[in-house]
């Protein structure tokens, strides 16, 4: 077997099933499992596999709220926003973006007076110069990882 490809096959398999044991991943990928262990450590080394966890369908436990907030804020208090934004433990993501806001975060809430007593608490700050707050009706995709291209041999 070659070894090429074998770690985008190896990140490809894990998305698959992130459970799956050494032996069976060596199986389907027909190598080692020696192999796949050097690789799997060498890739959580490089910060390529950043941990492994449950996904969790946040609905099915009564966050069925959720908000995307846009902030615009006072430039070198970035940071600082972003930073308290990453603290706030119902923000799922929190992005420094491009265009007419700087700020987007999104959260996951049991209700809206539970949302609304975030952002108010948020818009406290006097870095934060605007604000616009969406709440989402329906989620279609949400979370998704995708597969690593493999390019076949050549």
């Amino acid at each position: 077997m070659t070894y090429e490809n074998l770690d985008a096959k190896l990140v490809n398999a894990l998305l698959g099933d992130g459970r799956a044991s050494l032996r069976s991943l060596a199986e389907e990928l027909d190598v080692s499992v020696t192999t796949v262990s050097n690789h799997l450590s060498d890739l959580e080394e490089q910060d390529v596999i950043d941990g492994y966890t449950p996904r969790v369908d946040y609905d099915a436990v009564g966050y069925d709220v959720t908000a995307v907030i846009q902030l615009k804020v006072e430039g070198n208090a970035l940071p600082d926003i972003t930073e308290t934004l990453r603290d706030h433990k119902q923000m799922t993501s929190v992005y420094e973006v491009t265009g007419d806001y700087d700020v987007i975060a999104i959260g996951k809430f049991v209700d809206t007076d539970g949302m609304n007593e975030q952002i108010k608490a948020l818009l406290t700050d006097p870095d934060i110069k605007a604000s616009n707050t969406s709440v989402v009706l329906n989620s279609v995709s949400e979370n998704e990882q995708f597969e690593l291209e493999v390019r076949e041999d050549e």
